[in-house]
């Protein structure tokens, strides 16, 4: 059976492990074929001393890339193979340099032969094969660095969640859910406040029957998270991204983001130039949300509420002629 035909890359780590095992046990092999006292795993370390003379656990785990307690047990192999010795008299017993003994120098001149012959094999495989391995490697290792494969993992997650998420407008038997989802992560993290009550106890008074509107997001047909569009009677702003909350248990599904945008879809549509909002920075994921939606920091504005430290705006005029819509 071959097992990576069946699990697709799925099993990218496993497969590049098996790989790494075949590679690994050859490499062994090709040390004992030109009589070098090395282990492959000692090579990174042996290279960087042959190359750059002595050096600190420090230094050689930065050159590397390994963890200096990985550094540290290869240097005691090393050491107990007489290729290294270390402590050496620096004036300052704190630094522990490394440095090859002559045993390991002799090693330095004997090995280029080696060098030049795998260097060879390996551009002969690179001739042959369809791709370039070499290249490949480093481009997964500059992607990678960039966000790793367990944040693209959890974006794929998203975008699935979020396909089975059902975004509606409010009805009068959401608004226990409305009051439920928002009193549940207020009191999670501030206190309700009189604002608070005056929109949960009656949206349909203060919120709809002004202009505004309140989205409702569904999932598996539960509500789990709400979003209201509060009409603001102000010079400087037409409406208000407000009550956005979300029920713990649904996180990770892309639903606030899916709120945001309905939110300011309805603002577009009934005319708004700009939406508002106010939070907290202690709500960190919330405020890098708001960004991702187009809002940025203002001040100066009037608050009701105790909690609010930042001010957000978005300009629909622009963030329209940036997108070229």
């Amino acid at each position: 059976m071959n097992l990576f035909a069946k699990t697709g890359k799925m099993a990218l780590g496993s497969r590049l492990r098996l790989l790494t095992a075949k590679v690994t046990d050859d490499a062994a092999k090709i040390y004992e074929l030109y009589q070098v006292g090395l282990v492959p795993k000692w090579f990174p370390v042996f290279f960087v001393l042959s190359e750059e003379g002595e050096k600190t656990i420090t230094e050689i785990a930065g050159a590397i890339g390994h963890s200096q307690p990985s550094v540290s047990k290869i240097v005691r192999e090393m050491t107990a193979a007489g290729l290294v010795r270390e402590n050496l008299d620096t004036g300052d017993r704190r630094r522990n340099v490394v440095a090859l003994t002559p045993e390991g120098q002799k090693i330095t001149s004997k090995i280029k032969e080696q060098y030049a012959d795998v260097d060879a094999a390996v551009e002969a495989m690179i001739a042959t094969a369809r791709h370039n391995l070499w290249e490949a490697i480093e481009e997964w290792e500059y992607l990678l660095d960039r966000k790793s494969l367990l944040q693209r993992v959890e974006e794929q997650r998203k975008i699935r969640e979020s396909k089975k998420v059902r975004i509606e407008e409010y009805k009068p038997e959401y608004q226990s859910a409305f009051r439920a989802l928002n009193e549940a992560w207020i009191s999670t993290y501030f206190e309700m406040e009189e604002a608070d009550y005056k929109a949960l106890e009656d949206p349909q008074g203060y919120i709809l029957d002004k202009g505004g509107k309140i989205f409702v997001a569904l999932y598996d047909d539960e509500p789990v998270g709400v979003c209201a569009l509060i009409k603001m009677d102000d010079p400087f702003y037409d409406y208000e991204l407000a009550k956005m909350a979300v029920s713990s248990k649904a996180r990770g599904k892309n639903i606030g983001f899916l709120l945001g945008k309905a939110v300011i879809q309805a603002a577009e549509q009934l005319g708004g130039k700009n939406i508002y909002l106010e939070s907290n920075t202690i709500l960190k994921p919330a405020i890098g949300l708001y960004r991702k939606l187009g809002f940025r920091k203002v001040a100066g504005h009037f608050t009701p509420y105790k909690r609010c430290n930042i001010q957000m705006a978005m300009d629909l005029e622009a963030a329209r002629d940036k997108s070229g819509l």
